[in-house]
């Protein structure tokens, strides 16, 4: 599976962005897709999931703030941030699993694609 991820960039506090994931070489038809976001002074941290069966999944630091969706052929992946803060600067990774929903420890997945940055700035 390749996932090409893009969409990042600046904004100012309480600025909006949509990153979007384009997936594609799936062997199978079913499977769970996700956000993962990483700096290096917090680590790993699972934003959201959704899952085959359409049934999503937050951070509880990210509720209210996020919305994550997908195109009606499951190619492409989205994840609509609002009122953006610098605690959320990061690398925004998608990720996928097969199966129903994304049910790996965030260290865990083996699918990843080559991130993209978010900046927000005061």
């Amino acid at each position: 599976v390749k996932l090409v991820e893009s969409g990042g960039g600046s904004v100012q506090s309480g600025g909006s962005l949509r990153l979007s994931c384009a997936a594609s070489g799936f062997a199978h038809s079913k499977y769970c897709m996700g956000w993962i976001r990483q700096t290096p002074e917090k680590g790993r941290e699972e934003v959201a999931t959704l899952a085959d069966d359409g049934s999503t999944t937050y951070a509880d630091s990210v509720k209210g703030q996020c919305t994550i969706s997908q195109d009606n052929a499951r190619r492409t992946l989205f994840q609509k941030m609002n009122d953006l803060k610098p605690e959320d600067e990061a690398m925004y990774y998608c990720i996928t699993e097969y199966g129903t929903w994304c049910t790996r420890w965030v260290d865990e997945y083996d699918c990843w694609g080559q991130g993209t940055q978010v900046n927000a700035s005061e």
